[in-house]
C-alpha cells in the first residue's frame, strides 16, 4: 500500500460527492491508503488565479503545507483544475527561494505550517496508471466492463501546459484508454477527447461554451460509445448536467452517461451502489448498468 495525502477539492465535497465516495472505496483495491486533508480550502480554480494571483499562491501553498505535514511525499488530487493549480503553485514556490520564504512567513502568521517543497502533486489517474498500474487493474477489475464501448474525455487542464503537468503527451494521451482496456472495456477514439469542456466560460459566454461541449458528446455518440469517462469533476458537471442545455439549444437528446474515473474502475471492480452513487447523476447511468448485468 502506498500512503498519500488526499485533497478532494470543492466539487467532490459538495455537488460531486459520488466522486469522493467511489474514490475512497476504490483506493485500497488499487494499493492506495488515503490520508484526507481536512483543514484546507478551495484551490481557487481559475477565477482567483486570474483576479488575485498572490492570494491564489497562498491558498495552494497552504494546501501543500498541510499535505507535507502528514509526512506523505505525494498529494493526490481527483480534479484536473486542482491538479494544475497545485502543481503550478508548487513549481513557482520550489523555483523561487525568496518567494517561498515570504509565503511561509504569511502561512505561519495565520497558524498554518510552513512548506519546504517536498510534496509531489499527482492526479488519481496518474497514480493508477503509473508503474504496474495496468496489471494491477486487470486483477482488481474482476467484474469487468464486458466490452462496453467507453469514450475517454481528458479535458484540457490535466494535459496542458505540459511543462507543469508532463505525465503524458498532451496531443496523444493514452492513459485513459489503457485503463479502459485493463478493466475489460473498449476505448473509443475521437478528436475532441483532449479539448476543453466549456466550463470556464459558461457564465460569460454560454453559447460558446455549449459549442465546445457538444463536440465530444456528439463525436462519442457517433462513434458508438455506451458511455464517457472523465478524470475531472468540472468536466463531468459540464458533460452530465449540461446535456439538458444542449437539448434545449439543438433539439438533440444525446442521453450519454458520464462516469467519473473512479466510478468506471469501481464498477469493474464490483463496488456496490452505495459507493458508486450513480443516482446522483443527471443523465441516467442505467443503460450501462443494465448492459453489465447481462
Amino acid at each position: 500500500m502506498r500512503t498519500v495525502a488526499y485533497y478532494k477539492g470543492c466539487l467532490a465535497s459538495l455537488s460531486a460527492k459520488e466522486l469522493d465516495t467511489s474514490t475512497q472505496a476504490l483506493a485500497p483495491k488499487v494499493g492506495l491508503e488515503l490520508i484526507e486533508l481536512e483543514r484546507v480550502t478551495c484551490c481557487g480554480a481559475g477565477d482567483i488565479h486570474e483576479a488575485e494571483p498572490d492570494y491564489y499562491l497562498h491558498l495552494n501553498a497552504r494546501i501543500l503545507a498541510y499535505a507535507e505535514e502528514t509526512g506523505c511525499d505525494t498529494l493526490m488530487t481527483v480534479c484536473n483544475v486542482c491538479t494544475l493549480n497545485l502543481r503550478q503553485a508548487n513549481f513557482q514556490l520550489c523555483g523561487d527561494e525568496a518567494l517561498l520564504e515570504r509565503v511561509n512567513r504569511n502561512l505561519v502568521s495565520v497558524g498554518a505550517p510552513p512548506y519546504s517543497g517536498s510534496v509531489d502533486v499527482q492526479h488519481f489517474l496518474w497514480l493508477v496508471a503509473a508503474g504496474d498500474g495496468y496489471e494491477l487493474l486487470q486483477q482488481v477489475a474482476h467484474k469487468g466492463l464486458k466490452g462496453l464501448k467507453i469514450a475517454p474525455f481528458y479535458g484540457c487542464q490535466i494535459l496542458r501546459p505540459s511543462k507543469i503537468l508532463g505525465f503524458e503527451d498532451p496531443d496523444r494521451p493514452e492513459s485513459l484508454e489503457r485503463i479502459i482496456e485493463a478493466c475489460g472495456g473498449t476505448p473509443i477514439d475521437y478528436p475532441a477527447k483532449i479539448k476543453c469542456c466549456g466550463f470556464p466560460i459558461i457564465q460569460a459566454r454560454e453559447d460558446v461554451a455549449l459549442g465546445e461541449l457538444i463536440q465530444p458528446i456528439e463525436q462519442a455518440s457517433e462513434a458508438g460509445a455506451d458511455a464517457m469517462v472523465t478524470p475531472c469533476p468540472l468536466c463531468h458537471l459540464s458533460l452530465d448536467a449540461w446535456q439538458s442545455k444542449l437539448r434545449e439549444q439543438t433539439g438533440r437528446d444525446f442521453r450519454m452517461p458520464i462516469l467519473h474515473l473512479s466510478q468506471l474502475i469501481g464498477v469493474a471492480a464490483g463496488l456496490d451502489d452505495y459507493d458508486l452513487k450513480f443516482k446522483r447523476h443527471v443523465v441516467s447511468v442505467d443503460p450501462v448498468v443494465e448492459k453489465l448485468a447481462i
